[in-house]
């Protein structure tokens, strides 16, 4: 790896890193903001999802805009209103205005994740890109499973406000970082931004997500609840349309053509909501039903970050030279029983015989899964469309996430007790194994040429036309 080459990953680690602390930091620092806020469950799900519905629906945006404007000036864009963003959740006088200023993080973050990501892929190639992209994945799902062991201690320590300064130090680091990159920018010739698709996308986002969370303040008959249902999947359906007609659209259609990629966001759908919600129902539990203090809440999680960091990338290597179907298929099952394990959690809690065991199973399944997950979807498309390759998968990822939470009150009862938590557990544990089984049966290895050492990643007979009618274009 050269120089350069270790610059645009630490960058891209860097800058991914914030966005994805951001969206699991918070989480062990819930029941303190609710207690100070006020508005319980319902508080501590739209913290959580106000900032997910904006970096879901506007990720799409940020690929366009790496396209039209270049990676590092969005990447730069991007840092300075996460910073912004960040110090006014800090600041938040009532609940309202901290669900505001997460949704003000979210546009922010939705400008980091893609342009992050394409950096990597147009500077790595071949089995390297698939370690690069395994140690992007350690440290950026590291981060998401680190958070609330970081915010659990500025909860117990100092105060749940400081959960949201953690930014400000590795963006600084990230921003002086860029102006040493020698890389030229790279800008597409006739893009554009599709705004009207933007604004679908939140409306057909953020609709069903508040009906799913005010159901339970409201009741299914109220207006307030089935009218936003019913203009959301409105405004979706014609967010598709959109993307079906427009001449410039932010999430080409014609992408999920390509096997691997469609399978691949599928799969991602269910693995990365049952993150989500796994991480909320341990944290949120372990502090307000078994009494433990924040931090130790957080350092549940620290089993699966040290997997997470340590086999990530060996895994990445693994499934560059042997494809990745049996890692995507294996993990994300072993990661669902490691779920099932935790069922026997009882009111009597016993860390190191209810909980380790199925932590340190789930971490395995995780660190399994990540890396092939990402090498397969965007390996499965032409290097030049990797931008928005990754913005539609972190697209999926963060809508996955949302709806996960936002569906929690539904799936535990509107009480997050025993019971509830093993409820949360089962449908954990079935979204995982249905990730992995979609996988299995979906998923196909690259071709490898006879007497190659490295696979070719697998191509639609679209990308297979446009290879014959330009021979450089491949790899």
């Amino acid at each position: 790896m050269s120089s350069q080459q270790k610059l645009v990953l630490s960058i891209a680690i860097l800058a991914s890193f914030v966005a994805f602390l951001d969206g699991s930091v918070v989480t062990v620092a819930l029941p303190a903001i609710s207690e100070e806020l006020g508005g319980g469950l319902t508080t501590q799900q739209w913290v959580v999802d106000a900032y997910l519905i904006t970096l879901g629906a506007l990720i799409l945006v940020a690929g366009s805009l790496s396209d039209v404007f270049g990676r590092l000036v969005v990447l730069r864009f991007g840092l300075w209103g996460f910073g912004v963003a960040s110090l006014l959740c800090a600041f938040a006088p009532t609940a309202e205005f901290l669900i505001v200023a997460r949704g003000v993080q979210g546009i922010a973050g939705a400008l980091l994740v893609p342009s992050s990501l394409a950096l990597i892929m147009s500077s790595f190639r071949g089995p390297a890109q698939g370690k690069a992209i395994g140690a992007w994945t350690a440290w950026t799902s590291g981060a998401f499973i680190a958070g609330p062991l970081i915010g659990g201690a500025f909860v117990d320590l100092l105060t749940w406000r400081l959960v949201f300064g953690i930014n400000v130090l590795p963006i600084a680091v990230t921003l002086w970082l860029i102006t040493r990159i020698a890389q030229r920018d790279v800008r597409l010739e006739g893009v554009t931004v599709d705004y009207l698709g933007a604004v679908l996308a939140i409306i057909g986002v953020g609709g069903p997500v508040f009906a799913l969370i005010e159901q339970d303040n409201y009741g299914w008959a109220s207006p307030a609840i089935w009218l936003p249902m019913v203009i959301g999947v409105i405004a979706f359906g014609a967010f598709l349309w959109r993307q079906a007609t427009a001449r410039h659209p932010m999430m080409p259609l014609s992408l999920f053509r390509i096997r691997n990629f469609a399978v691949g966001n599928v799969s991602t759908l269910f693995i990365y909501g049952a993150l989500s919600m796994s991480g909320f129902l341990i944290a949120v539990y372990l502090q307000q039903e078994a009494g433990w203090p924040a931090t130790a809440a957080g350092l549940a999680s620290i089993p699966v970050m040290v997997l997470l960091i340590l086999l990530s990338s060996f895994f990445g290597g693994l499934s560059g030279r042997y494809g990745p179907r049996v890692f995507m298929s294996v993990g994300p099952i072993l990661a669902g029983v490691g779920h099932l394990l935790m069922l026997t959690v009882s009111e009597d809690l016993n860390f190191w015989l209810q909980l380790l065991p199925g932590i340190i199973l789930f971490g395995l399944g995780l660190a399994i899964t990540v890396a092939p997950l990402t090498s397969a979807i965007l390996g499965s498309i032409d290097e030049k469309r990797s931008g928005i390759g990754s913005a539609i998968n972190n697209a999926v990822a963060r809508v996955a996430g949302l709806i996960a939470v936002a569906m929690l009150g539904i799936i535990i009862g509107g009480t997050l007790d025993l019971e509830g938590l093993h409820r949360g557990l089962w449908a954990t544990a079935g979204l995982l194994i249905l990730g992995g089984v979609i996988s299995a049966i979906g998923i196909q290895n690259p071709k490898t040429e006879p007497g190659a050492g490295t696979a070719e990643p697998s191509l639609s007979d679209d990308q297979l036309s446009a290879r014959e009618h330009d021979p450089g274009n491949g790899s």
